[in-house]
């Protein structure tokens, strides 16, 4: 029989602060982070949902000045998902303990700066640790240093879908008695002047001459583009019967997770949303329920043309018509990789407080969200079961996470 697998902990930095209960507290009550940012002066897009006046080492992280912010983030995460799961470098002292911790981008911010004194001043002025600081995977190896996790350490990289795919993945590893104990989740720092500024080259951010406050419009008609954000969150899984025999409390259980590749094209999804049907359903099976329990879909909901309504006609195929669903990407805008991360936490949370939180700026619906029951306006309160949590990016990738009650 296969073991069930729980939540134990979860740790979050996101725009609203550090820490799960400012992120919850700002997804329920749905009103946008986004604002003017001072890093994009010039940029083609000068908007974004950032975490200001964030410092590492007043969260405990020493010689931060050699990590890069994703990294910085990642481990204030996963520092509070340990403590929240009632562990300690001690208690794990004998456990498998691995570490999952997925990225789009990685050290962008760190690239970006010293390409720029590379170009300006020469070679002898690079720091030694761009690489070390940059690489997509030192987030996660850095994790593992902090918390001793001896056990097997990736960083999968399936862009925004990367921190759906970490969490799914250590679910199968401990099904697998691969490991006891893993930390899991998504960890991004993307807010920089080139970064940003490909995306806007590319047509994907909003450009829309409002209030910034209102740009980011998941499933709105006159959405126009999404507003780049970072963060990360991390969550520790185990085996629910190890969590109970140590005296702890399951939080939510992951029952299913399911991906696909929409082999379509390396931007745009297919226009059938036949690859987030495929993640969608796979999560179902895997959980061992039907389509009918689901009671809400925290959907990916961009914010762009073609993700939100090819999603809604996904979500509607799968799950039927008045399916609950809203987007939280109009209060936190886009973290990319750790989008799917922080939306797994949020999506988990909702089946704790039976509370749904509302899709900001929804105000006109999409045509393709007519079927679905759009959760607009302000936050409700409904009996939540289950729950899925989608999550598509670039490259045709798509994860979709299923929780229910523990």
């Amino acid at each position: 029989m296969t073991p069930a697998v729980v939540v134990s902990g979860v740790g979050v930095v996101s725009p609203a602060g550090v820490g799960l209960e400012l992120f919850l507290h700002a997804a329920f009550e749905g009103h946008s982070l986004a604002a003017v940012d001072t890093w994009l002066k010039g940029c083609p897009v000068e908007i974004a949902c950032r975490l200001s006046d964030f410092v590492a080492k007043d969260h405990g992280i020493a010689r931060a000045n050699l990590l890069d912010r994703y990294t910085q983030f990642a481990l204030v995460s996963a520092d509070e998902a340990m403590r929240q799961a009632g562990h300690t470098k001690e208690s794990t002292e004998n456990a498998r303990l691995a570490v999952i911790l997925g990225s789009g981008a990685g050290g962008v911010r760190t690239f970006e700066e010293q390409h720029r004194i590379f170009i300006e001043d020469g070679f002898d002025t690079m720091s030694p640790m761009v690489l070390p600081a940059g690489l997509l995977n030192m987030a996660a190896g850095q994790v593992a240093i902090r918390h001793r996790a001896t056990g097997p350490c990736l960083a999968p990289c399936t862009a925004c879908a990367s921190g759906a795919t970490a969490i799914g993945l250590a679910k199968q590893m401990l099904e697998r008695d691969e490991a006891d104990i893993v930390i899991a989740g998504g960890a991004e720092a993307p807010i920089a002047p080139m970064f940003t500024s490909a995306f806007a080259r590319m047509g994907t951010l909003s450009r829309a001459e409002v209030d910034p406050a209102k740009a980011s419009r998941p499933f709105d008609r006159n959405r126009d583009g999404f507003v780049i954000g970072e963060g990360a969150a991390l969550m520790v899984l185990e085996r629910a019967d190890d969590v109970r025999a140590r005296g702890g409390t399951p939080r939510v259980t992951v029952a299913g997770y399911g991906s696909s590749a929409d082999a379509h094209h390396v931007t745009t999804p297919d226009p059938r949303g036949a690859g987030a049907i495929r993640a969608m359903r796979a999560a179902i099976a895997d959980a061992g329920i039907s389509a009918s329990d689901i009671d809400y879909v925290n959907a990916h909901g961009t914010s762009t043309r073609y993700n939100d309504s090819i999603e809604a006609n996904a979500i509607t195929e799968v799950l039927g018509e008045g399916t609950l669903v809203s987007s939280t990407k109009g209060v936190f805008g886009h973290a990319l990789g750790a989008a799917a991360a922080l939306e797994a936490v949020l999506a988990a949370a909702t089946v704790k407080s039976h509370r749904v939180p509302p899709t900001a700026n929804l105000v006109d619906p999409d045509d393709a969200c007519v079927a679905l029951d759009m959760v607009m306006g302000s936050a409700r309160e409904t009996p939540i079961t289950a729950v899925l949590s989608n999550s598509f990016g670039f490259g045709g990738q798509n994860a979709s996470l299923l929780f229910t009650s523990s």
